[in-house]
């Protein structure tokens, strides 16, 4: 250790000594230079700010070092995108990456426009005086100059995806403070006190309660539930999930985590992730055969809850497994909760709309299971629960004694989509066919999302777009079988290493989700997220007379689906794959082809215009991409 600090030391020294002469010798005396910039971020850290009247500098400093890898490259651009997305005062100025290796040749840069977040500019000892000054005089001086006490009092406030979220949690750190870039993160707070308040009234009343947490795609109910279980809940809470993709990527996360930051071995890390993180079709399992043993937490925490399966589908058995289930999973899960001594909490995330397979029982199941109990089970949810349009969303039919209602208990506001706000109401618009409403929703704040019919430029934008660590990946349906005939047959659906590699390995590691090489379906990436998401729309969901129209592929041709639920479960495909983006989706429709009936131009052409009616803005694809398009904002090709 006492070598690792002195070459710490070493380092810090060079690199001030470094910045001093370089700023001196640009004529920057007025500049302002910060050090070891804290990003809130799994501890990560900017090795020097440098605030200039007109600029941003973010810099990276490699001591020692006689080469600009491309892993340091992505990180000193990652450090200036979180900067410009997540600090108030960085937006409205050029924020320019820059890596600093010390004993590097002198590089040759491409030298960048100036707005949003430039390139990485790279620069060895001897070149940094030329490269600041050179940056000064392409950046137009500004009517008011920026201000270094104003810059360093703004708030930084990233929105953590929820692998990045996981870590920090499970490293035993408070996600309260990097919970949103927006001023409505009191939405998230006040719904996880809410929470919290109803956990510590159930064990004073000595009671037990169902706690209903509701909300739109992407409003952070699996962040409200993670940081309950990771220790911000009752002693002992355990988060379980019949979504396996989610359980597996979450358990790698944190073990390569502890891996290579911690320096820990495997096997801790993974029987910690494995306590906390369980799969609930085993929970429910395990304690069905030994009905004598009571579990021992006093509260879990649902995730998907409107995922539970019925008493049809829990009794059905598989090829991989004999049921011994009897009951609905809820009422299961009821009975299995009563089992603990004084008390026990079952916190149920539902996310609206988002049921997407035969068998999954929704809000009505809960509420048929808690009536049932005849007053051993009491509820809490949000007023809406008994006034939503479809049956299987309605907790029950009208106010039942056993419901308290409490509106803090239903997330509203999008924070997995960064900037955009509306993007979950402009979704619903466009699959409930609202074209109108969708239209004057992109007219006041365009959504995220833009549309092309080639698939090589879906892939071109996406390369670009996802700079520095930020991540792309392709979705789809998993019914869409006639994508490949457009070199999309590849899809990844289940819970395996082939899932964690997807979601945790990087380009040029081709299992990584950015070699854009295999399409994610609804099973494999419901509940997780992409910073930037390429949907690939299928034959399985097209514009019909009466609207969209809902089908399955059989032997050579496609099926129109008739039942009200499976067309329902498909549309609701489509609600997560359209959700699954932190910045943007770019949507490709293929152009279908005349001499393939199974994919007719004119199918293709219909879904197109009804997105475009919808207000998508069009890729165009002969367009050169901009790499510095401000982040956030669709990109127009």
């Amino acid at each position: 250790m006492p070598e690792v600090q002195r070459a710490q030391r070493e380092s810090w020294r060079a690199l001030i000594e470094t910045l001093q002469q370089a700023v001196q010798q640009a004529g920057g005396s007025g500049w302002t230079m910060l050090l070891e910039c804290d990003l809130l971020r799994l501890e990560k850290r900017i090795d020097a700010v440098l605030l200039t009247d007109r600029a941003i500098l973010v810099l990276e400093y490699k001591h020692g070092a006689a080469g600009f890898t491309a892993a340091d490259l992505a990180q000193a651009e990652d450090y200036a995108l979180d900067l410009h997305d997540f600090h108030a005062a960085s937006r409205a100025w050029p924020v320019v990456p820059l890596l600093l290796c010390s004993e590097a040749a002198p590089p040759v840069n491409q030298w960048p426009i100036f707005h949003a977040v430039t390139p990485v500019l790279r620069a060895g000892r001897g070149g940094l005086p030329g490269l600041l000054r050179n940056i000064q005089a392409s950046i137009p001086t500004p009517e008011q100059p920026l201000d270094p006490a104003a810059w360093r009092a703004a708030p930084y406030k990233p929105v953590p995806g929820i692998i990045d979220a996981a870590r920090r949690l499970f490293d035993r750190h408070d996600v309260t403070a990097i919970a949103s870039a927006r001023a409505d993160a009191a939405n998230l707070t006040r719904t996880t006190e809410a929470i919290r308040r109803a956990i510590r009234g159930a064990a004073a009343a000595g009671e037990r309660r169902v706690v209903f947490v509701t909300g739109v795609p992407g409003a952070g109910k699996t962040l409200c539930g993670l940081h309950l279980a990771f220790g911000g809940g009752a002693e002992g809470t355990t988060f379980l999930t019949g979504n396996a993709p989610l359980i597996a990527v979450l358990r790698g996360a944190l073990v390569q985590d502890a891996q290579q930051r911690q320096g820990r071995g495997q096997r801790q890390p993974r029987r910690e992730a494995r306590a906390v993180l369980q799969n609930v079709h085993r929970f429910l399992e395990h304690h069905v055969r030994h009905p004598a043993e009571a579990p021992a937490e006093h509260v879990v925490i649902f995730d998907e809850a409107q995922r539970a399966w019925d008493a049809a589908q829990a009794g059905r058995d598989t090829q991989r497994r004999s049921s011994i289930l009897t009951l609905s999973e809820p009422g299961h899960m009821l009975e299995i909760m009563a089992r603990r001594a004084g008390w026990s909490v079952i916190v149920a995330l539902i996310g609206n709309g988002q049921e997407i397979n035969t068998g999954e029982a929704g809000l009505r199941e809960w509420g048929r299971v808690i009536a049932a109990s005849r007053g051993s089970w009491q509820a809490s949810a949000a007023p809406h629960v008994l006034a939503a349009p479809e049956p299987m969303q309605r907790l029950a039919e009208d106010a039942p004694s056993w419901l308290a209602l409490d509106p803090a208990l239903d997330l509203r506001v999008p924070i997995r989509t960064v900037h955009h706000d509306a993007a979950a109401a402009w979704v619903d618009a466009v699959l409930t066919d609202q074209p109108e409403v969708a239209a004057a929703i992109a007219a006041e704040s365009p959504p995220p999302f833009v549309l092309t019919r080639n698939l090589a430029a879906l892939r071109h934008a996406l390369r670009h777009q996802a700079r520095g660590l930020r991540r792309a990946g392709l979705v789809c349906s998993a019914k869409a079988k006639r994508l490949r005939a457009e070199g999309l047959g590849a899809q990844l659906q289940g819970a395996d290493a082939e899932v964690v590699n997807w979601f945790l390995r990087r380009w040029p590691d081709v299992r990584g989700s950015d070699a854009l090489e295999v399409c994610a379906t609804e099973y494999a990436c419901q509940g997780l997220e992409l910073d930037w998401v390429g949907l690939a729309w299928g034959g399985d969901f097209v514009r019909g007379p009466d609207g969209w129209q809902a089908r399955r592929f059989a032997g050579t041709g496609w099926q129109r689906v008739q039942a009200p639920e499976a067309r329902r479960y498909i549309r609701n495909t489509y609600r997560v794959l359209l959700t699954r983006a932190r910045f943007q989706t770019v949507i490709f429709v293929p152009p279908g082809s005349s001499d393939d009936p199974t994919r007719p131009v004119a199918e293709a052409d219909a879904v197109a215009a009804y997105l475009c009616r919808c207000g998508v803005p069009t890729l165009a694809p002969e367009t050169s991409m901009a790499p510095c398009q401000p982040m956030g904002e669709p990109l127009l090709l």
